[in-house]
């Protein structure tokens, strides 16, 4: 459930577009389609991740995805993958809040705060988080190359 800070998606998209969060070329309806595309695919992200939907992360990770965790480990597309093959990382929860999409062409990057409840190995990892994740249109399909977070406090 993504929380837009009690804003209507449309109120939402034209406070990002008119604070300049998405400065390029592209007709504000693009801008717009863009941004709703890129938010509707983090609730998808987010709810695979604690389904750990394996299909999901083949299909949305770029070939040469790299992430960065909270203690600055390089994850790589196949990494993530076996992570959620063999259970290695659960979710119990994952609430999104303050996000901000910026569109370029065909590049957007995501910044938000994702308040988490889960286990990595049995390791309790629970907390808030900030994270930026960049997302790619390629052949008309949106794809991340890259994602970090950091613990918040």
């Amino acid at each position: 459930m993504i929380r837009v800070l009690a804003l209507s998606l449309p109120v939402f998209l034209s406070s990002l577009l008119s604070q300049g969060a998405s400065k390029t070329a592209m007709p504000a309806d693009k801008q717009e389609d863009a941004i709703r595309t890129v938010l509707q695919l983090e609730e998808e992200s987010k709810q695979a991740a604690i389904r750990r939907d394996v299909a999901f992360a083949e299909r949305t990770l770029a070939d040469n995805y790299v992430a960065i965790g909270p203690l600055g480990t390089l994850i790589s597309k196949e990494e993530t993958l076996a992570a959620r093959k063999n259970s290695q990382v659960h979710y119990d929860s994952i609430e999104l809040s303050e996000m901000v999409v910026r569109v370029f062409g065909n590049t957007a990057v995501v910044t938000g705060r994702a308040d988490v409840k889960g286990k990595d190995l049995g390791q309790d990892f629970s907390g808030p988080y900030r994270f930026t994740r960049v997302w790619i249109k390629r052949a008309g399909q949106w794809q991340v190359v890259s994602y970090q977070a950091t613990v918040t406090h």
